[in-house]
């Protein structure tokens, strides 16, 4: 699935920033005190980003969507762990990603 094809704007937006590898960006998707989760752990969100997104070019390869968007079926890359499929939910406001749980599918 394209990321044009993404249903809920602020989660294509994620998603585009992602595969560009683009920090302003990812950073214009987030609401101002945005958290998340990483396999059911709560994960400071600029170390981890930094860390599985930015220094090793991760990419999210989106398989499907469900629930208006806002969770993802994805196939998701980086160069420190290689490729696997993961699930991503996301809550969503004011048009932001106020905060997103990701882990392996």
């Amino acid at each position: 699935m394209s990321v044009d094809q993404l249903s809920e704007p602020a989660v294509r937006a994620f998603v585009a920033a992602v595969n560009a590898n683009d920090r302003a960006a990812f950073q214009d998707a987030l609401a101002p005190a945005a958290t998340m989760s990483d396999d059911g752990t709560e994960r400071d969100l600029a170390e981890w980003t930094e860390r599985e997104i930015f220094s090793s070019a991760g990419h999210m390869d989106v398989e499907s969507e469900r629930a208006g968007g806002r969770s993802l079926l994805v196939r998701y890359r980086n160069e420190a762990l290689g490729e696997m499929r993961t699930a991503w939910d996301f809550i969503i406001d004011g048009g932001k990603i106020a905060r997103f749980e990701t882990g392996q599918a």
